[in-house]
């Protein structure tokens, strides 16, 4: 079974060569599609100068007094041929052009009208003084002239219509939306609107359900309706689809290891299968392929073809994951990540030893999530086998649970990838804003009778904090593999750490003032207790988290630094290569561990039989000894070198030894 992560490469580099052809489109209908070539400005903007606010145009060197208004130049005037000379004044409006002479406008709150003069011209009294250049907005200061205001692969908005139209582009260049033709597959399948089921017999969801999500990814549909379980119509819907000039085409069933499902097949014989298999749940049975049109008549296009899964969770969960980024590259997005973000899960969660699986729930953003802080909080969407489409409803995440085969506590810090605007959630699904995550935690029902509750995390006696450094993860452009996995080590051995709770988790990119900054505010404001970094100890120029520690510390452990090396050097030859560093800033230690999340495990067990004592000593507690260490008071006094004598004399071996 090929990783997620591998299988999404695999895909993206197929949409990357698929990549949808570019067209002119008039400004409103380009709203949502990407840019393909950049927009300049033929002109400044402003194109004069131009008033900030309605007042005065002045010469700031006159100061406070009365003048005469001498003209107005209100916004759309030209005020060609006026002239502000020292003594006199103009009128001018929000947007309107500054006179010709004047070099600031005193706004019209700080002035007063006087009656007008015996020969009927208008008078002001000026009350306030004005710097040289104040609320005039001079030529080009907004955009200048040539300057590029939309860069290729930027997605229309409605603000990027309103700029292009400001520079004057009515017509842009934009890559066109992607064509997905669908189809479902099965002999047991009728049409929704069937209205009494005969045995055997089930109402075709899939299909109305992807040609819904293609429409919200704003593709154009084909609807090819259902294939029965043979070769020839399998094959007789992939023709039409490809005849359709679609882009992409995605069918749902005949991709198992039943004697009819045939969707592999037919993929095989019209191209080139990529995998078929994908160590994920749900969603198993993924196929991706690219096929090419037979037809000699019209000139030869290659389709992304996905075979989803018949179940309709897998099948949406593997559109989500799959379909969604592919539809995005295609469309020519640069980045077609999914946004990921860190919530903490309101109620245990059992991980699958076997896949990672990604769970369906409802986030949202609390004021506290347990942590003191504002942050996510996530909550299943409940029983989550594959074929309850119940799940997938009101389902605004997919929370990444790796395969550890554990029990993840309430409290626990996930990465969950968005599918969904997560501003609206249903209000019977998650409590008030102002709730904190620890009334989940004391409220959750347990996933399993013997799985204990997490305590408030105020009260936890040792607080951990997990820093992911990766430009990878922090970017989206991939998961966070070993950030869970160290929040599971650190749950796991709460006992042996004297109780252990993980009390916050982030992930921050490869730069030092960010990996500082963060390090500084747990230490300092948070009063962590244990600091776990991962990942950024290498030899690239990118990796600087030691660098990042060594500025914050203010006493080095290189004890622990050691025994990781002597641990991971029994995996690879490379662990000579880290230059990991451990310290200790106030009563918090920090520890810089390996970015790969078995090795970050391995040199945790090897840490852990020593980790409870130094939290003990860093909390002040001087009597904290060793298990076999004994007071100098109660060791029987020995003459050292009597003993040394005896056991020279006597051949018993060196006089070092016990």
């Amino acid at each position: 079974m090929l990783p997620v992560e591998d299988a999404l490469a695999a895909v993206l580099s197929a949409a990357a060569r698929a990549r949808a052809a570019v067209s002119a489109v008039p400004l409103l209908d380009a709203l949502g599609l990407v840019l393909a070539q950049d927009a300049r400005a033929p002109d400044p903007l402003p194109p004069f100068r131009a008033s900030v606010k309605d007042g005065y145009a002045v010469v700031a060197s006159d100061g406070p007094g009365e003048y005469p208004v001498i003209a107005e130049a209100r916004a759309g005037d030209d005020a060609l041929g006026v002239v502000v000379a020292p003594g006199t004044v103009a009128y001018v409006t929000t947007g309107g052009p500054i006179p010709d002479g004047a070099d600031a406008v005193v706004q019209v709150e700080d002035t007063e009208q006087l009656a007008a003069a015996p020969d009927g011209a208008k008078r002001v009294r000026i009350s306030a003084r004005v710097a040289e250049g104040q609320d005039v907005r001079s030529v080009g200061c907004d955009i200048e002239k040539d300057s590029v205001v939309l860069k290729s692969g930027e997605i229309i908005g409605p603000a990027e219509v309103g700029l292009l139209a400001t520079v004057g582009i009515t017509t842009v260049k934009a890559y066109r939306r992607p064509t997905i033709a669908v189809f479902s597959t099965g002999d047991e399948l009728v049409q929704p609107a069937t209205a009494t089921l005969n045995r055997g017999q089930i109402r075709d969801s899939n299909r109305a359900m992807l040609l819904a999500a293609a429409i919200q990814q704003k593709c154009k549909v084909v609807d090819l309706g259902i294939a029965k379980d043979t070769e020839e119509s399998i094959v007789e819907l992939m023709d039409a689809a490809l005849r359709s000039d679609a882009d992409i085409i995605l069918t749902s069933g005949g991709v198992s290891m039943g004697d009819r499902d045939l969707v592999k097949p037919c993929l095989a014989r019209m191209g080139k299968i990529h995998f078929e298999k994908i160590r994920m749940k749900p969603g198993k049975p993924l196929t991706f392929a690219e096929i090419t049109s037979n037809d000699t008549s019209k000139p030869s296009k290659t389709a992304l073809a996905f075979g989803l899964p018949g179940n309709p969770v897998s099948c949406m969960v593997c559109f989500n994951l799959f379909v969604v980024p592919a539809i995005r590259l295609v469309s020519g997005w640069s980045n077609p990540h999914l946004q990921r973000v860190h919530a903490r899960i309101s109620h245990p969660l059992r991980a699958d030893p076997h896949r990672p699986e990604f769970h369906r729930a409802v986030i949202r953003w609390v004021l506290d999530d347990g942590s003191g802080r504002p942050g996510y909080v996530a909550e299943s969407t409940g029983q989550q086998a594959s074929s309850r489409l119940l799940s997938m409803k009101s389902a605004n995440a997919l929370l990444e649970v790796q395969s550890s085969g554990q029990i993840l506590a309430a409290g626990t810090s996930i990465q969950a990838i968005l599918i969904s605007d997560i501003t609206s959630p249903p209000l019977d699904k998650l409590p008030a804003a102002s709730t904190p995550l620890s009334h989940f935690v004391s409220s959750a029902k347990s996933a399993s009778a013997d799985v204990p509750q997490v305590a408030a995390f105020q009260n936890a006696e040792v607080k951990v904090a997990i820093l992911t450094v990766s430009d990878t993860v922090s970017s989206g452009a991939g998961p966070d593999r070993s950030g869970p996995r160290a929040v599971s080590v650190v749950n796991s051995s709460s006992e042996k750490l004297g109780g252990a709770t993980v009390v916050a988790t982030a992930v921050v990119p490869d730069e030092v003032e960010k990996i500082k900054e963060i390090l500084v505010k747990w230490s300092d404001i948070d009063c962590v207790n244990l600091i776990l970094t991962l990942g950024g100890t290498g030899f690239t120029p990118r990796d600087v988290t030691p660098e990042a520690t060594k500025c914050v510390i203010e006493k080095e452990a290189p004890g622990l630094a050691f025994v990781m090396i002597q641990e991971s050097l029994k995996v690879t030859p490379f662990a000579m290569l880290s230059q990991a560093a451990c310290g200790i800033r106030g009563s918090t230690l920090i520890i810089n561990m390996p970015g790969n999340p078995n090795a970050a495990a391995e040199c945790m067990e090897a840490l852990l039989p020593a980790l409870k004592h130094a939290m003990k000593q860093l909390k002040g507690d001087k009597r904290e000894k060793n298990p076999n260490h004994v007071p100098h008071a109660e060791a029987a006094p020995i003459d050292q070198w009597e003993r040394s004598f005896k056991a020279a004399s006597s051949g018993g071996g060196c006089s070092c030894d016990p």
